[in-house]
């Protein structure tokens, strides 16, 4: 198989995709060559878009973005023990982060943190991993998952936001019985909600300043309580503030009530709290609202220095633990997608907004940044759609 003249959507400045043409090489041993049909787009990618940039990590070459993503299989490299277990024509879900394989972190299991990933979409790394936003592309075939006839190619997009709710549940210890709290009603918190049903949480409430999100949660079952948190009409300044507002606010969110919560329904503190909006006012509000011996999983990535009530989380032993991206969760998710469980609400709902081929790139990703579409119809996950 020769090279292969491919689209893609290529991002050169901020605000500024362009379809451009690259050579695509045949796969090698051990790749499988997938044409990408479902990519939905995150908020870091969002970032790049914006502000060339996510965070401290700056892009320094043209980049294409994209890496919550399925396809289709159209070639298989040189024969090798993980692309002989793909064919033409099998749909897969790509798992774009690429360890070193061969650290001490990757040896145990913890390949999301390897110091050597190479991430699709991600600037972090030099010369940049493009993402999935083109045509096609070369991939390791061990880092591609077949999905089952009963799921479509968006179920195999959303598989990699699902990921990382399944490792943040894996990370928490999350038990049966557990009361759960999720703080932001985006896309990831919704999926931690979701699996936080699925592992048989007693209650699980979601709070969020948008009253719109709060409602989709509540009323397709991702979560059993919502809380719509209200602005202040004063602005917080003082640390002393600050904290007096995540007090207070936590104390409204442990007086809701659920109905499989105790003799008067009162949910309480939270087992595990997931916190994935990254506002230092939601970390602050978290500690207070966990339980002792309870957990907050740090999820949201957001501001990089925030003040803390410490000894609060000390004196209680609330654990707090940070959670990357994901780690041996994808063979899982699918199989959860496909599973039919019954407390697994129906997550294609979280796709709002579809746009076409890699022309609608720049529309698909001024939409995700915005809350609500201009007719007023709530945001939260958009897709890019490349089916021919």
């Amino acid at each position: 198989m020769s090279s292969t003249e491919v689209k893609a959507s290529v991002l050169r400045r901020a605000r500024d995709l362009r379809v451009e043409t690259r050579q695509l090489p045949a796969p090698a041993a051990g790749e499988v060559q997938v044409a990408v049909q479902a990519t939905g787009i995150c908020g870091s990618d969002l970032h790049y878009f914006r502000h060339f940039r996510n965070g401290p990590i700056e892009v320094r070459e043209p980049l294409t973005l994209g890496h919550e993503s399925a396809g289709v299989v159209v070639a298989v490299g040189p024969s090798s023990s993980s692309s002989s277990l793909l064919k033409v024509g099998d749909r897969v879900a790509l798992e774009v982060g690429l360890p070193c394989e061969t650290c001490d972190l990757c040896r145990k299991g913890r390949y999301n943190i390897c110091r050597g990933m190479s991430f699709r979409s991600s600037a972090k790394a030099f010369p940049h991993s493009q993402g999935t936003l083109q045509e096609r592309l070369n991939h390791p075939a061990r880092w591609c998952h077949k999905l089952p006839d009963p799921l479509t190619l968006e179920h195999g997009a959303l598989v990699e936001p699902l990921s990382v709710a399944m490792h943040a549940r894996d990370r928490a210890g999350l038990r049966s019985g557990s009361t759960v709290l999720v703080l932001g009603a985006g896309a990831v918190g919704l999926f931690c909600a979701a699996v936080s049903k699925v592992a048989g949480a007693k209650a699980v409430v979601i709070a969020d300043i948008l009253e719109d999100r709060v409602k989709f949660a509540v009323d397709n079952k991702f979560a059993d309580v919502g809380f719509a948190v209200p602005v202040p009409e004063t602005r917080p300044e003082s640390v002393d503030e600050k904290l007096a507002y995540a007090q207070g606010l936590a104390e409204k969110l442990k007086a809701l009530k659920a109905s499989t919560c105790g003799d008067d329904g009162t949910i309480g503190e939270a087992t595990v709290t997931f916190e994935c909006t990254g506002v230092e006012s939601c970390m602050q509000t978290a500690i207070y609202a966990t339980q002792p011996g309870g957990k907050v999983m740090i999820i949201g990535m957001g501001m990089p220095v925030q003040t803390l009530p410490i000894m609060a989380a000390s004196l209680k032993e609330v654990d707090l633990v940070g959670v990357f991206r994901y780690a041996n969760t994808y063979r899982e998710a699918v199989d959860l997608l496909a599973s039919g469980n019954s407390r697994l609400p129906d997550v294609r709902k979280l796709i709002t907004h579809r746009f076409h081929g890699l022309g609608g790139a720049p529309a698909a990703f001024d939409t995700a940044a915005k809350v609500k579409d201009e007719k007023g119809g709530l945001v939260i996950k958009v897709m890019v759609d490349m089916t021919e």
